[in-house]
C-alpha cells in the first residue's frame, strides 16, 4: 500500500489542490494528522475532500476547537479571531463530523499517526529532548505526527536519537525495523519552517520507503480569500513568508 500523508491543511484549498496534483498517481489511500480547519478561507471544500478521500483521520486542536469553541482560550487572538470565523463559515454537517474524529494514536497497519503527539494530542515535538521523551510512548517503529507545522523528524537508532533536516537528507529513504521514527510530513496549508511551499509526505509501505516532499502552490489567490473573507490580515501575510 502506498499512502500520501498530510497534515495541517487549515482550510487551503490552493495549497491542498497543489499538494493532490503533485503526487497524482503516486498513492493509493490517504492518511491526514488533523488540523483540517482553522487560519484558512475554505472551510468546507477542504473538509469535504478530506471526509471523501482520506482512509483514516485524526482530529488536530484547531479541529476540535473551530467545531466546538473548547479550548480556544488557550489560543492567540489571531487564532481566536479564525476560529469562531470557521465555526461560523462550516456546514451543519461538517462541523458535526469534525467534532466527532477521534484522537490519536490511530494505528494503520504497523505505524501509527497523531497530531501532536504520542502523550499528548496537544503537545509539540521541536526538540531533541522532547523527542526522546516521545519514543518511549511509541508503540510502533514508525510514527506520523503533524501539529509543529516543520517538515523532518527524529530517529532513534542504538538509543542514539537524531533529528531529519530535509535539506541534507536523500529521498526516498528507507524506513527500517532497526530504528524508530516519528516522521513529521510539514504543513500542507501553514507551513511554518520558512519555506512557505506546501509539504506532504509518500510512505511505500511494501517497500518501506519514504519522501517528504514541497510544493509551490497559489499563494496570491489564497491570501486574497482570506482578506476578502474579513479574517485578520495577519493571516494572509504569513502564507507568504511560511513563518
Amino acid at each position: 500500500m502506498r499512502y500520501l500523508v498530510i497534515s495541517d491543511l487549515h482550510g487551503n484549498w490552493e495549497a491542498l489542490s497543489a499538494v493532490l496534483r503533485d503526487a497524482i498517481d503516486q498513492y493509493d489511500q490517504v492518511l491526514c494528522c488533523g488540523d483540517i480547519v482553522g487560519y484558512g478561507a475554505d472551510p468546507n471544500p477542504v473538509t469535504e475532500w478530506v471526509r471523501k478521500n482520506a482512509a483514516a483521520v485524526i482530529r488536530g486542536n484547531h479541529d476540535r476547537a473551530c467545531a466546538t469553541l473548547t479550548g480556544i482560550e488557550w489560543f492567540n487572538p489571531l487564532a481566536q479571531a479564525a476560529t469562531r470565523w470557521t465555526h461560523r463559515a462550516l456546514s451543519d454537517e461538517n462541523r458535526a463530523w469534525l467534532s466527532e474524529l477521534p484522537h490519536g494514536p490511530a494505528q494503520v497497519e504497523d505505524f501509527q499517526m497523531v497530531h501532536g503527539s504520542p502523550v499528548d494530542e496537544d503537545e509539540y515535538l521541536v526538540s531533541l529532548h522532547e523527542a526522546r521523551e516521545a519514543f518511549g510512548f511509541t508503540e510502533q517503529h514508525l510514527t506520523f505526527f503533524g501539529h509543529t507545522h516543520i517538515q523532518g523528524g527524529f530517529e532513534q537508532r542504538q538509543n542514539r536519537t537524531m533529528q531529519w533536516n530535509p535539506a541534507d537528507l536523500r529521498f526516498p529513504r528507507m524506513v527500517d525495523d532497526v530504528a524508530s521514527y516519528l516522521v513529521n510530513p510539514g504543513s500542507v496549508g501553514q507551513p511554518r519552517d520558512k519555506d512557505r511551499r506546501a509539504g506532504y509526505a509518500l510512505f511505500d509501505r511494501a517497500s518501506r520507503t519514504l519522501e517528504l516532499r514541497r510544493i509551490s502552490y497559489d499563494i496570491m489567490t489564497a491570501q486574497h480569500k482570506i482578506v476578502d473573507a474579513g479574517l485578520p490580515e495577519p493571516l494572509a501575510v504569513r502564507l507568504g513568508f511560511g513563518c
